[in-house]
């Protein structure tokens, strides 16, 4: 009998017995052999590679077909992810989500892992609702989508290296902990485990430096009260470097900075900020229209800031900026100037605490002052307990004394006189200036940002030691302060997920960072350091703390995750669904924690296994979503540069005039060219088998003052949606939407346009 060599199948190969081989002619042994170790490799990778496939597939497919899965559901404030899937019902909600509620949200962990073949319909609990387009449709639109994506690209649209807009980086080497790699910080200045201080970054920029800076934007962050314990500092030496912060180009070479490193190990500042919550602002007032960044150039009592003054020239600046996520780098570039961003994120953020001296105290004029907060206490709706506190901290103990009622300038002002701090929470629902450098800053981010204000009396100190679950960035305004900061006391603190209690002065080591700041000056420190201060020398203080990154970790983000996935195995695997061994409490638990049973150690291996095999069923992208939805209705409204009113709805000419509406009929055609109104203010997110596109433009300045507001997108403008979306800033015509109909095409751009989201690139007639 003859065989077919060159199709002989590996489970024939391993049929045939031995003694065949060995007399096989030597040019069959050497095809089998070729067979057997072809087909042998490819059984033992199968598994890999059909995972990598399904990976490459599942990125390539397109928006509308990923989000067709249920949504997550929504994670209150006031209860924590586990609680989601508790069988309790949720207090007040009659429709809570339960485990066995949430088996359509964890079905779309199939979507990660589904091969490009046919779905089944769908069943009980399936999330697989919207309708979709044949395969061969689909390719094609993929294509044409980013056919059109790259011809976008090559036009010669403002770019990341237009003069109003490019930034340097001056940093010599990435290894150098400043630009120009002249000065270097010592050894303990980088992560040291605990027990090991390593000194904070400290910078002061030269008179010279500073006059050519170009200013830079603030992070405003919510905080709570800053306290301070004493310490001495040892003596800093001073090394100079050539200074060559990040500017916007052309601008003169700026002249060498003094680079201050402590010579032995210091710690880290002041005010925790705590994110305002809804309940402490339900009386504020909510923002009516976006702001412009240029605007009238007048402060939080209605008077004029000067041109000349670093505030106005970035605001100036950041006007002629077209794309907003480079304002946002911008902006923070000038926060921390004269360092360079890419030193501290990448060296200091969430690591050390960071102090930066300008010696301009009209670095941040304009930004707010006691004026402001005199005039709001007059002509604001201001209530103690929801938006100023009065706390003072005396003989070791912390007193708040906040009166009911709205806080009115007698009481407010005789508060002060006896000694009490006043924290003024969340003053962006109040002030234009702060509002808009939040507004901003908030895409550097990628994280609510927030603040508090603090005036503190002279000879006094508000508030007792301790530790916030924020990063804080604190800028003085007014007076002078004396800071104290100290490294986290234990591993667990490091990073806190949540604010600490009060300390004592017991309780604390020597600290990090003792420092006096004066106005201009910059003090960061990260989540888990322990701060205090307190006003000296006759002199009051007014500082202003930014905060960001409140619970925006990656345990927050698995505590979504893994739920869902463990839900979506055991749907899905069968491994997941068997039995436990019948004997397992013989060998398992706490009082066999010591045993060296084998049995034990094959438990534990296959927990482990099964634990690595979650990956393959988490729904990364959908908890992302879901994560980029929330951070949508906790933003701030955006504000817009000139350039932005002109071009969107705000800025058409319609009013009332005669007795009638006149220039009203401006509408949009296939021909107008449209980009979203900013980067970052809008996310499309699949619910229920439904799209939908939450956005930013109508949220209050009040914290979570208004429910999410959103807009549905049909399964035939999805693709145009997620064109639109990363398109920014780029133009693309509205007869390139990747629609079926000119009509969808229309109804879509109009829709978004009328929404205050898109801007023109001609101003419509």
């Amino acid at each position: 009998m003859r065989t077919s060599w060159g199709t002989l199948q590996y489970t024939e190969i391993k049929e045939f017995p031995a003694i065949w081989f060995l007399n096989c002619p030597a040019n069959v042994k050497s095809l089998l052999i070729w067979q057997l170790l072809r087909y042998g490799g490819e059984r033992q990778t199968t598994s890999r590679a059909r995972g990598r496939r399904r990976a490459e597939e599942w990125q390539a497919w397109p928006i509308r077909r990923r989000l067709e899965a249920a949504p997550l559901p929504r994670v209150p404030r006031s209860r924590s992810p586990r609680d989601l899937f508790s069988s309790q019902p949720w207090p007040g909600s009659e429709g809570a989500p339960t485990m066995d509620g949430l088996r359509a949200s964890a079905g779309l962990l199939r979507r990660g892992r589904l091969r490009r073949r046919r779905q089944p319909q769908p069943h009980s609990g399936s999330v697989l609702a919207l309708p979709l387009r044949p395969r061969k449709i689909r390719r094609q639109l993929r294509r044409s989508v980013a056919s059109r994506m790259a011809a976008l690209r090559a036009q010669t649209l403002p770019s990341e290296d237009s003069e109003d807009s490019r930034v340097e980086s001056t940093v010599d080497d990435p290894g150098d902990p400043l630009a120009g790699g002249a000065a270097t910080i010592p050894d303990a200045a980088r992560r040291e485990p605990y027990g090991h201080l390593g000194p904070a970054e400290l910078l002061e920029a030269s008179p010279a430096s500073r006059s050519l800076q170009t200013p830079r934007a603030l992070v405003e962050a919510q905080t709570p009260p800053a306290r301070l314990v004493e310490a001495q500092t040892p003596p800093a030496r001073l090394v100079e470097a050539p200074a060559l912060p990040a500017r916007l180009v052309p601008a003169p070479a700026p002249p060498a900075r003094l680079v201050e490193v402590p010579a032995a190990p210091a710690r880290v500042v002041e005010t925790s900020a705590l994110l305002c919550p809804a309940q402490h602002l339900a009386a504020a007032p909510p923002s009516v229209a976006p702001a412009t960044l240029s605007g009238p150039q007048v402060d939080s009592t209605g008077g004029e800031l000067a041109w000349d003054s670093p505030l106005q020239r970035v605001l100036a600046e950041l006007n002629r900026i077209p794309s907003s996520r480079r304002r946002a780098a911008r902006l923070f570039e000038w926060l921390i100037s004269p360092m360079p961003p890419d030193h501290f994120y990448r060296r200091l953020w969430e690591r050390e605490a960071v102090l930066v001296r300008r010696q301009d105290h009209a670095y941040y004029q304009g930004l707010f002052s006691t004026a402001d907060l005199d005039s709001m206490l007059r002509h604001e709706e201001v209530q103690f307990g929801q938006h100023l506190d009065a706390a003072r901290y005396v003989n070791g103990r912390r007193e708040t004394l906040n009166p009911p009622g709205r806080a009115l300038p007698a009481a407010a002002w005789a508060l002060y006189q006896a000694g009490c701090s006043l924290r003024l929470l969340c003053p962006q629902a109040f002030s234009t200036t702060v509002w808009q450098f939040l507004a901003v800053l908030q895409e550097q981010f990628g994280s609510m940002a927030g603040s508090n204000v603090y005036l503190t009396p002279p000879n006094s100190q508000g508030f007792a030691p301790h530790y916030d679950d924020i990063e804080a960035f604190v800028l003085q305004l007014e007076g002078r302060k004396l800071w104290r900061v100290y490294r986290p006391r234990v591993p667990t603190e490091e990073l806190a997920l949540t604010s600490s209690p009060n300390f004592s002065q017991d309780d604390l080591g020597e600290p990090v960072l003792q420092t006096v700041l004066e106005p201009g000056d910059l003090l960061y420190f990260p989540r888990g350091f322990i701060h205090q201060a307190e006003c000296q020398d006759g002199v009051h203080s007014l500082h202003l703390t930014l905060s960001t990154y409140q619970r925006n970790t990656w345990g927050d983000f698995l505590e979504a995750v893994l739920p869902l996935a463990v839900q979506a195995a055991m749907e899905e695997n069968v491994e997941f669904r068997r039995g436990l061994p019948r004997d397992f409490m013989d060998y398992m638990g706490a009082q066999h924690s010591d045993s060296k049973d084998p049995r034990r150690t094959a438990f534990m291996e296959k927990v482990r296994v099964l634990v690595a095999r979650l990956g393959h069923f988490a729904p990364v992208d959908a908890v992302a979503d879901q994560r980029a939805k929330d951070f949508i209705h906790d933003s701030l409204p955006p504000v817009l540069t000139d350039r932005e009113r002109a071009l969107s709805v705000y800025g058409l000419p319609i009013r009332w005039e005669a007795g009638e509406p006149v220039n009203v009929g401006a509408q949009l055609t296939t021909e107008t060219e449209v980009h979203m109104l900013q980067d970052g203010i809008a996310r499309l997110v699949g619910e229920g088998g439904h799209l939908f596109l939450y956005y930013t433009v109508e949220n209050s300045r009040v914290y979570h003052l208004e429910e999410p507001k959103c807009l549905e997108i049909y399964p035939q403008q999805a693709d145009a949606m997620e064109l639109l979306l990363r398109s920014y800033p780029e133009f693309v015509r509205v007869g390139d939407l990747p629609c079926d109909t000119v009509e969808d095409q229309l109804s879509l751009a109009t829709m978004l346009y009328d929404k205050g989201l898109l801007l023109t690139k001609m101003p419509l007639t």
